[in-house]
């Protein structure tokens, strides 16, 4: 049986909490402090191939608190999943790794973050939810872009004149 004749196939092996920091690098004075934190959210995901068939997906979030200039707390947390895409067809694999893993594993991860921030002592944060569409997107502008900008270099990496 070829693979033009088998049925698409996707499904989560796993989701998993990859790698969680916590840093309080002004506590306890922090918590004296009456002004509220101003917040900075970084996000990134990532696809890798495990074996044929078999990818890990994962989703980095690193949330920032500062008061004035001083950190209250840095958390950056990733959350994996390892799913099963077999028999994808290759222009609809790389928008599945890149928005509908992503979806599955986020849920996970913004839960994770908000329990980190409140058992270090500060209020919850709540992530807002996020269109990885849009994320997927602006990441395959950027590449093209990026590629664009790249033939002004000549094949030994030099810049040509």
């Amino acid at each position: 049986m070829s693979d033009e004749t088998q049925q698409p196939v996707f499904q989560i092996q796993r989701v998993y909490l990859k790698d969680l920091s916590l840093e309080q690098p002004n506590s306890p004075a922090i918590f004296l402090e009456q002004e509220a934190p101003s917040i900075e959210v970084a996000l990134d995901v990532g696809a890798t191939p495990l074996a044929e068939g078999i990818f890990e997906s994962t989703v980095t979030i690193t949330v920032t608190a500062k008061v004035k200039d001083k950190v209250a707390f840095l958390v950056e947390g990733k959350q994996a999943g390892i799913f099963e895409a077999r028999n994808i067809p290759a222009e609809q694999l790389d928008p599945l790794l890149g928005i509908g893993c992503p979806n599955i594993v986020y849920p996970y991860l913004r839960a994770n973050i908000a329990d980190v921030i409140t058992r270090a002592g500060f209020p919850p944060v709540h992530l807002a939810e996020i269109n990885f569409e849009v994320f997927y997107q602006q990441r395959l502008q950027a590449m093209a872009e990026a590629a664009a900008a790249a033939p002004a270099e000549g094949a030994d990496g030099a810049t040509t004149h």
